[in-house]
């Protein structure tokens, strides 16, 4: 497989990327090559160049061949563009090499990884007690941290207690141990003295052979109380050792223009005046050694001058960091160094012994985040990475409402839902070695933009598209008038969402990467205080519209906003623990609010393109917990409030879509990744009793349930939240896997049938099932346009084509508008001198039209029509009661 750099990256560190590879054609036991391609037009051949790789198995056809892998290697060794190729006859998935070595004495893990080596305790707190780059030291210790914030509010006075946090790390393991990349895994959570547990925590630190850096991803599951636990700061507090003058003791932070520079005793005297040269080398970042007269004046400054022993760094809000500094004295005050708005997160501090830099990922879009570096006058600076700064205001889980507002707000029931217990969210930063005493400015600005945005190496669409990589879905094509609009509208509604978040500052370590859901024209806002119209928690499957839209164009754009939904989605949305483990929560003003707790929201589906395409591991954890997630349905029916438990036959509910059909994302997911036939059996039992039910996949879409067996029972035509919820949530795109997966020909028919089902007038539907629909309405047509093109291109259907293509462009069309998501311009609203709007908008509407006109243009593009004019015409045959934007 050939893959480029994506976005031209900074090519630095160590990167991991995912290799697709044709059914049969990669067997178990194969071996990776990697080689550089170079390009030279002078010359007619290809030139090609060997890198050392490190590779694992992600996912298995299910003919037991390979179909994913993810590969390591050192970025500053790529070309901008390589080739990976599966050569039989390998061992275990991985090339011959033998350079990263692992050595365990006692309690202690000693990882050697060329010029860097790694000291793990076990038994301790702490995640290492020793890293060390070319023989020197540069951390000795590291230990997260908690601090929660407790308010105990009397009639006169309100208290507030800081409750201090130390680690307990309960299991380490060395997860992926490879020639040129560890992955330690460390389980634990923070406990007080007093024995108080909170906060548990998952992370993983990543060690690359010869490399000065360490990768950290860290996660922490909420399972506090949230009427008092409030979170006041987390993070990392690691140790570096010091040595030298106090003058040649540095910190560095990256502001919004330059970087911010200060030592811990600047050479600068009103009497004894110090010589020019010295304090501008000092400020060089120059190691200083004065000797003779020049000695003896410094000496004597030193004797009466401050020393900055503490630093503190702190990105509080979207728009506002700071730095602050204060000597050891805890009777003294900080005082301000620099106030500014945006920091991408660069920090470094050093002396004679060597330097330290910093970085954390996304450092002002998931703030609060900071750093504090104290002791720095010290032997051994403590320099902690906050994740959450205790410089911000501590963290409310508690809700907006003691109860829900279904009617007016749309919030599911009218019951308070709201728990955070059990949500999750990761963060991600860098550490590195260096030699001077700090790091130049140019360093600490280019370590924290590959930080941000590291390497990484994609293929082509054109590959991911002969793959049929996730299913099915179109390239972009602009042969007629007509497609060369519906692209235009594709790239449109994607830069709105990429503007938009930038314009309405939707970031925060709990928000960034979620869109809203509906907007208020009025307003001029979203309805961010509406309810179930607030926060969209993957409702009607952006992700999907996002990833193909990835897939299909190869925009970095596009892939980060895609990468920061599946982060968000997979963690805050989501419960990993407790009574709603492996359920997300529906749409709401809070991440976590609304009552409607459901599989769609967690399932795999949303988050497979990213796992496959990074081999990020975070997401193995993810999958494993819903690997068997059908049995959260014994605890929370998710149509418990529609049906009487006394007339059951079975324990629970689940609609074939979306219920049901997120289930078989899960299991597809842990089939292709195990190779594990349980799970696909899981899937053959649902479509069979689907296939007996009267109207097959028709029938429904409400059926009886049993976990134990994962047994669908037909309990008649009732569609509780409407039919359209059957194919609005990615099982479409789901379906189509299973049925190629498994070379399903009748379920691929079933898909066929219900498309063509759905788009009948309302009379031929009644006939054709004999009446037994009923009521059952197919609202919302445009969103069943992938099963319409599907089911057209299956029976070879020209009246079902034109059909579905009605309906999308209906519902885009009207009077002739071609406008589409064009934006229009408003002055002095929404806090922006110009704001950019689409007074229409709804993230419903661009997720699920978006993601069926990627899909019908694989089906039946030829039966497109080629001008506007057209396409009104053919827009035009619907009645105004069908679905059009307003």
């Amino acid at each position: 497989m050939r893959l480029h750099n994506l976005g031209n990256r900074i090519k630095k560190g160590y990167t991991t990327w995912g290799c697709m590879w044709e059914k049969g054609s990669c067997l178990q036991d194969s071996n990776f090559c990697l080689e550089n391609i170079y390009r030279d037009e002078k010359k007619p051949d290809e030139d090609s160049v060997a890198v050392p790789v490190q590779s694992r198995i992600t996912a298995y056809w299910p003919d037991g061949t390979v179909k994913w892998t993810a590969h390591t290697a050192d970025s500053a060794l790529l070309a901008d563009e390589i080739e990976v190729r599966a050569v039989a006859g390998g061992k275990g998935g991985h090339t011959e090499l033998q350079l990263l070595t692992v050595e365990r004495q006692g309690g202690k893990i000693i990882i050697h990884a060329g010029a860097a080596e790694v000291v793990l305790e076990e038994g301790t707190g702490s995640l290492l007690s020793r890293f060390s780059f070319r023989g020197t030291e540069v951390l000795t210790g590291a230990e997260p941290v908690l601090l929660l914030e407790e308010h105990d509010k009397g009639r006169e006075e309100e208290f507030v207690r800081i409750r201090k946090y130390k680690a307990l790390i309960l299991g380490i393991t060395l997860e992926e141990r490879g020639p040129l990349q560890a992955i330690v895994r460390y389980e634990g959570t923070h406990i007080r003295e007093d024995g108080e547990r909170r906060i548990p925590f998952v992370i993983r630190m990543r060690i690359g052979y010869d490399s000065p850096e360490l990768g950290f991803e860290h996660t922490f599951l909420y399972d506090g109380e949230e009427d008092r636990d409030f979170l006041k700061g987390l993070g990392i507090r690691f140790l570096a050792p010091l040595s030298g003058p106090v003058y040649n003791r540095h910190v560095k932070f990256e502001g919004d223009y330059g970087v911010f520079h200060e030592s811990c005793a600047h050479l600068l005297s009103w009497r004894p005046r110090v010589p020019d040269g010295i304090y501008e080398a000092q400020m060089r970042g120059e190691m200083l050694c004065p000797e003779g007269e020049d000695g003896e004046v410094v000496n004597t400054v030193l004797r009466d001058m401050p020393f900055w022993d503490e630093f503190v760094f702190t990105q509080d809000s979207v728009s506002h960091f700071s730095v602050k500094k204060k000597i050891k004295d805890e009777n003294c005050c900080y005082i301000d160094c620099l106030h500014g708005g945006r920091s991408n997160g660069g920090a470094a501090l050093g002396s004679e012994h060597g330097s330290v830099l910093f970085s954390i990922r996304d450092f002002w879009e998931k703030y609060p985040s900071g750093y504090t570096f104290s002791g720095m006058t010290g032997n051994t600076a403590e320099a902690v990475v906050w994740l959450w700064s205790p410089e911000a205001v501590a963290m409310d889980f508690r809700h907006y409402a003691n109860r829900g507002y279904n009617q007016v707000y749309y919030e599911g029931y009218d019951y308070k839902g709201a728990d955070p217990f059990g949500i999750a969210c990761t963060s991600e930063f860098s550490v590195a070695a260096a030699e001077a005493v700090i790091p130049s400015d140019e360093e600490v600005v280019s370590f924290a933009e590959r930080v941000k945005f590291p390497v990484h190496y994609v293929g082509t669409p054109e590959f991911y598209h002969e793959m049929k990589a996730f299913g099915r879905w179109s390239l972009p094509g602009g042969d007629t008038e007509v497609e060369r609009w519906l692209e235009e509208q594709l790239d449109r509604a994607a830069d709105f969402y990429r503007d938009e978040v930038k314009q309405r500052n939707w970031y925060g370590m709990f928000n960034y990467g979620d869109f809203m859901h509906t907007y208020d024209r009025e307003r001029h806002q979203w309805r961010y205080d509406c309810g179930g119209y607030a926060w969209d928690n993957t409702e009607l499957v952006p992700t999907l519209w996002l990833w193909y839209a990835f897939l299909r164009t190869g925009r970095e754009d596009v892939f980060l906003l895609a990468e920061k939904l599946s982060r968000h989605a997979s963690e805050v949305d989501v419960y990993h623990i407790g009574r709603y483990k492996g359920l997300g929560s529906r749409h709401n003003v809070r991440h976590w609010g609304c009552p409607c707790k459901e599989a769609r929201i967690a399932m795999a589906g949303h988050h497979r393109v990213y796992y496959y395409l990074t081999g990020d591991r975070r997401f193995e954890d993810i999958f494993d917990e819903l690997k068997d997630n059908e049995r959260t349905f014994l605890n929370r029916d998710p149509l418990g409030d529609f049906y009487d438990k006394e007339e059951m036959v079975y324990p629970s509910h689940a609609r074939s879509g979306p219920d049901w059909s997120s289930l078989c994302a899960n299991w597809l997911t842990e089939w292709e990744r195990k190779n594990d036939t349980v799970y696909r059996d899981k899937i053959i039992v649902g479509m069979n009793d689907i296939r007996k039910a009267p109207l097959r996949l028709v029938s429904g879409p409400d059926f009886e349930f049993d976990p134990e067996s994962v047994h669908l029972r037909y309990i008649g035509e009732r569609a509780a939240g409407g039919t359209h919820l059957q194919i609005c949530m990615g099982a479409p795109q789901i379906w189509m896997e299973m049925a190629d997966l498994l070379e399903d020909e009748d379920w691929k028919q079933m898909m066929a049938e219900y498309g063509r089902f759905y788009y009948l007038p309302r009379e031929e539907q009644m006939k054709e099932s004999g009446g037994l629909i009923g009521e059952r309405e197919f609202s919302l047509p445009f969103m069943a346009a992938t099963m319409g093109a599907y089911g057209a291109e299956r029976l070879g259907d020209k009246a079902l084509a034109e059909r579905t293509w009605m309906h999308l462009l209906h519902a885009l069309i009207g009077g002739g508008c071609h406008d589409g998501f064009k934006t229009t311009a408003v002055l002095g609203r929404g806090n922006q001198e110009e704001l950019r709007e689409i007074p229409w908008i709804s993230t419903n509407f661009a997720a699920q039209w978006c993601l069926n006109v990627i899909c019908a243009l694989e089906f039946i593009r030829e039966y497109l029509p080629e001008t506007l004019q057209e396409a009104d015409r053919l827009a035009a045959g619907l009645d105004e009661g069908s679905f059009r934007k307003a």
